[in-house]
C-alpha cells in the first residue's frame, strides 16, 4: 500500500509541475500587490488558503485597499467564480470518493485542477481518488507558497508585474491542445469555443463567460441526449 501511495504521489507531482510553474509567477504578483498596499505576508497566506480564487484575489487586493463593503466585494466573488458551479457538476461523485475531504476538494476545485482532472488518463498502479486529493494539495500549496514569498520580498525588490498574468493563459492553452490530441471527438471543444466567441462578441469581456458556459452546456445536454437515443434505439 506504502508503494502504490509513493507511485501516486510521484504521479500527481508529474502532472501539477505545469500549473506549480504558472501558478508560481502569479500568486508571487497577488503577494507584491499586497505587499507594495502595506498588507503583511499574513494576508497572502490565510487569503491564498480560504479565499483560492486567483482572478478575485488580485481584485480583492483592490479591495482592501480602497475600502470596499462587504456587499460588494461578496456579489463580485459570487459572479466572478460563478463558472465553478458548472465545473462542480462534473466532479460530484469521484469528490464524494474522497469522504471527509469532499468540503475541501470542492474549495480547491480551480480552472486549472478541472482541467487537469479532466485530461488525466490514470494508470492502473495509481489510486485515481488518492491521485486527485494530492493534486488539490499540490496545487493549492503552490498557490500559497507564491503568495507568500510575493508578500515577503515585494516590498524589498523593485519588480515589474505587467504580462505575468499571461502564464494562465498559456498553460489554458496547452491543456486544450492536450485534451485535442487525446480525445477521440471533438465536438465538446468547437462547441465551447463557437459558444465563447459567440457571447463575447454580443455581451462582451466583462460578461460574457457565464452566457458561455449555460449555452455551452445547454447544446452539449441536447448533443448527448440525442446520441444516447440512437445508441438504444440501435
Amino acid at each position: 500500500m506504502p508503494a502504490k501511495r509513493f507511485i501516486t504521489l510521484r504521479f500527481a507531482l508529474a502532472k501539477t509541475l505545469p500549473i506549480a510553474l504558472s501558478y508560481f509567477f502569479i500568486s508571487t504578483a497577488y503577494g507584491i500587490i499586497l505587499g507594495q498596499a502595506g498588507y503583511s505576508f499574513v494576508w497572502a497566506l490565510f487569503s491564498s488558503a480560504f479565499v483560492y480564487t486567483g482572478a478575485f484575489q488580485f481584485v480583492l487586493a483592490t479591495f482592501l485597499t480602497g475600502g470596499a463593503s462587504l456587499l460588494t466585494v461578496g456579489l463580485t466573488a459570487l459572479f466572478m467564480n460563478s463558472r465553478h458551479i458548472f465545473y462542480g457538476l462534473s466532479f460530484i461523485k469521484p469528490f464524494k470518493k474522497t469522504g471527509k475531504l469532499y468540503p475541501y476538494m470542492i474549495h480547491t476545485l480551480t480552472d486549472e485542477t478541472y482541467s487537469l482532472y479532466c485530461s488525466l488518463d490514470y494508470p492502473k498502479e495509481v489510486d485515481e481518488t488518492r491521485a486527485m486529493v494530492y493534486i488539490a494539495v499540490l496545487a493549492h500549496a503552490y498557490w500559497i507558497v507564491g503568495s507568500v514569498f510575493g508578500a515577503v520580498v515585494g516590498n524589498v525588490l523593485p519588480l515589474t508585474l505587467e504580462g505575468v498574468d499571461f502564464c494562465l493563459t498559456a498553460l489554458f492553452v496547452t491543456i486544450v491542445i492536450d485534451q485535442w490530441k487525446a480525445a477521440k471527438s471533438h465536438v465538446s471543444v468547437l462547441v465551447g469555443f463557437g459558444c465563447g466567441i459567440l457571447c463575447l462578441l454580443l455581451l462582451g469581456a466583462s460578461s460574457f463567460i457565464l452566457p458561455a458556459l449555460i449555452l455551452t452546456s445547454a447544446i452539449l445536454i441536447i448533443y448527448n441526449a440525442k446520441n444516447t437515443n440512437k445508441e438504444v434505439q440501435s
